[in-house]
């Protein structure tokens, strides 16, 4: 039996983190905290996501970024466009820190 809030390890397993290259990055005109950002999945597989980061990142420094997304997400519209996925960021008091790789690794690269 689990604890309240605790997941199993097939509950992880569903999840599908994956390593995602910003492409292309703009504000979404007529909102102040969010960007749409264009990532790259690997070999033509390209994916938009919607963030509410802007406050704290520009487009130009999230271009060529290496990133990690959950990729399997459930579609949804934000203010009229839609996010396929969800970029993952550290939650601290000052600034969400976008998780990203030590290394460089190929888009697509599945995270476990």
């Amino acid at each position: 039996m689990n604890k309240p809030g605790i997941i199993t390890y097939d509950d992880f397993m569903k999840v599908d983190l994956r390593v995602a290259k910003v492409i292309k990055a703009e504000r979404i005109e007529g909102t102040k905290n969010l960007l749409k950002l264009i990532v790259e999945l690997g070999e033509n597989e390209k994916r938009q996501i919607i963030a509410g980061i802007a406050r704290w990142y520009s487009p130009e420094e999230l271009v060529g970024k290496l990133i990690i997304i959950v990729k399997n997400l459930q579609p949804k519209k934000i203010r009229g466009h839609l996010s396929e996925g969800m970029l993952l960021a550290a939650d601290t008091p000052e600034k969400p820190i976008l998780l990203t790789v030590m290394e460089p690794a190929p888009p697509g690269c599945r995270v476990r």
